[in-house]
């Protein structure tokens, strides 16, 4: 599939996914929640099995990255808490989540340092696979149950699916090497489960936005309006950090384009439902810059040649 093709793929994904999620609510809600946990999965077993150990090295552009993002992320919730819970919500999931597995196809496609991003793909995506159980029950989601339960819960249902690919890939390389090297040289798998991916939790979270009422819609505006103000803000910041070491694309993908499919399960699952439309929104604003970056890359490499 061509560069332009994949330009579009995205945008055509959260249209039909949001039109199913309008014309066939029970189905594609049922769907998600089967299909989203597995594709998740999936998506980062590509991923990592990309990923070779002489590959990773931990730079200090990670640490300004991941620091945005968690530290980030508790002093925007705790900002908004007393303004709205839910708001605050909604806002944080949208900075907390990690970096998006198709992240290093896009930076590839625009000229960045892949292994770094690779790189703090991994880091991200397992400092919220430790944190969330923490973060989540702090947060009183399950005010019907102890900490100590709700931490079991969360951690059962996150760890596993943001971990255990990491040790599948490994399993992988050691004792399946061919299967690993069909995965490797398969990158393109990922791009496409996500756009399978945004198809399914758009819908769903379609089916629960109509499903709220038009007295929620101020709350909604709220919420999106905010997620675009971050996002600008994470593209900006990580570009000026990536900027300092040299890897300005890099350091912009890493921190903006965030994995929105794990986001809106996150949401769905542990914070308020209505939270899922910050990140159900976040992917109109970060697919939008993501478009708007290929399409510059194409018309410099269009006048280069």
């Amino acid at each position: 599939m061509t560069q332009k093709a994949k330009t579009y793929m995205l945008p055509v994904a959260m249209a039909t996914g949001s039109l199913a999620g309008y014309l066939l609510p029970d189905l594609t809600a049922r769907w998600a929640t089967l299909l989203a946990p597995i594709l998740i999965f999936a998506m980062l077993l590509v991923t990592y099995c990309k990923i070779s150990p002489n590959d990773l090295h931990i730079k200090p552009l990670h640490g300004w990255l991941l620091a945005v993002q968690i530290i980030g992320g508790l002093t925007i919730f705790g900002a908004l808490y007393f303004w709205d819970p839910i708001i605050a919500e909604g806002t944080f999931i949208c900075l907390f989540c990690p970096t998006a597995t198709a992240a290093p196809v896009i930076t590839g496609m625009l000229g960045g340092n892949v292994p770094t991003l690779i790189s703090y793909s991994l880091i991200s995506n397992m400092a919220v696979a430790i944190l969330s159980p923490i973060i989540f029950s702090f947060m009183g989601i399950h005010a019907d149950i102890s900490f100590f339960d709700a931490f079991l819960t969360i951690c059962s249902k996150v760890l596993p699916l943001l971990i255990l690919p990491l040790g599948v890939a490994i399993l992988l390389r050691q004792c399946l090497p061919k299967i690993h090297t069909v995965l490797n040289k398969r990158q393109s798998l990922s791009f496409y489960m996500w756009a399978v991916s945004l198809f399914l939790v758009v819908g769903k979270a379609v089916t629960f936005i109509i499903g709220q009422g038009r007295e929620a819609i101020p709350l909604e505006i709220a919420i999106a309006l905010l997620s675009l103000i971050v996002c600008i803000g994470q593209f900006y910041i990580g570009r000026k950090l990536g900027g300092r070491y040299g890897d300005k694309i890099s350091g912009a993908q890493g921190l903006g384009q965030k994995n929105t499919v794990l986001a809106i399960w996150l949401a769905l699952t542990y914070l308020s439902p209505i939270t899922s439309i910050g990140p159900a929104s976040y992917i109109i604003w970060q697919n939008s810059i993501n478009s708007y970056q290929l399409y510059l890359k194409e018309k410099q490499t269009m006048k280069g040649s």
